[in-house]
């Protein structure tokens, strides 16, 4: 008997539209021979397997089953690809946990703790990783414009503690753009970072365990024209995304050796991107830890896997075994 993959996308954020991009790559790229896939799409108003023919069966949450013609099946694993909440911070691994379901994500910790940009780059701080000076602002705190303009400096980052694909994020110049910015932020998140910006190339480095060792994939710059690598540039086209990124065997060396420190201090497993900012004297600043990184057509992972001469099906079957 095949094993039955749930391939879960979907999620309460709005990210949604990125999950299910990422998981049509996924479920096509999992090797029939050896499992067989399923559209999972969970969101508020519904837990359910797309099936068939444009129908759904209603997942039964209790056991994480669902009906076949009037039969109950089961999942023997899940590969959990919701950008943002439920499934990026760790709620969903934990439910899992409980019922006694594997993922081939990073657990609960690992994830709730990368999904939180403020804990995550605090917690890495204590191990000497390099990252930006940065204040967070909590729903219903009325902190100091200049107070922030005095700590932070210009220009900053205004961003969601807890949402990617750079929604809510704002590039603030002036302290009469600040309110806005925070504003906008919170339509994301009860938090807010206010980050300082570091000058440098943008260089990302997605990595994998695979069972014995944690396998670190070529470097990817990141260029744009746009102020930052927004939505835009992330989705619409906006960005040059070099891969391998241009950068001497050094530096090379040692983004791959600060991704695999990162992603073992952490704990984690699966699939995970992190990213950086270069400075001019060859230091990598943290940007933020990617737990489920974007897997959709345009995103960098399936990039760089390609561009260490693996495909994404023997590297999904190596992830679904070990889970």
């Amino acid at each position: 008997m095949k094993k039955k993959v749930a391939v879960i996308y979907g999620g309460y954020s709005s990210e949604y539209k990125i999950s299910e991009k990422s998981a049509r790559v996924l479920f096509e790229n999992i090797d029939r021979e050896l499992y067989e896939p399923f559209m999972v799409e969970i969101t508020l108003k519904s837990w359910h397997v797309n099936t068939i023919g444009g129908g759904v069966s209603p997942i039964d949450k209790n056991k994480f089953t669902f009906l076949t013609d009037g039969v109950e099946s089961a999942f023997d694993i899940a590969l959990i690809t919701i950008h943002g909440t439920p499934g990026e911070d760790g709620k969903l691994q934990s439910y899992f946990d409980m019922i006694g379901l594997p993922y081939v994500n990073s657990g609960p910790f690992g994830s709730a703790l990368t999904f939180n940009k403020w804990a995550c780059n605090s917690f890495l701080r204590a191990f000497g990783i390099a990252t930006a000076k940065a204040i967070l602002i909590r729903k219903g705190e009325s902190p100091s414009a200049f107070e922030i303009a005095d700590e932070i400096g210009f220009p900053c980052f205004i961003k969601p503690n807890g949402a990617g694909s750079s929604f809510g994020i704002s590039k603030v110049k002036t302290l009469m753009e600040m309110p806005n910015a925070i504003a906008k932020a919170f339509e994301e998140d009860e938090e807010v970072v206010v980050e300082g910006m570091i000058t440098g190339r943008e260089i990302t480095c997605g990595l994998y365990f695979n069972g014995t060792e944690i396998v670190p994939l070529p470097p990817t710059e990141i260029i744009t024209a746009n102020d930052f690598f927004d939505y835009e540039a992330k989705y619409n086209g906006a960005s040059e995304e070099v891969t391998p990124a241009d950068i001497d065997a050094e530096l090379t060396t040692l983004i791959q050796n600060t991704s695999k420190s990162i992603f073992r201090r952490l704990g984690l497993k699966g699939l995970a991107r992190i990213d950086f900012i270069v400075t001019e004297d060859g230091i990598p600043y943290l940007i933020e830890v990617n737990t489920t990184p974007g897997m959709s057509e345009a995103s960098i992972v399936p990039k760089q896997i390609r561009e260490a001469g693996k495909d994404l099906k023997t590297v999904l079957s190596q992830l679904i075994e070990l889970g």
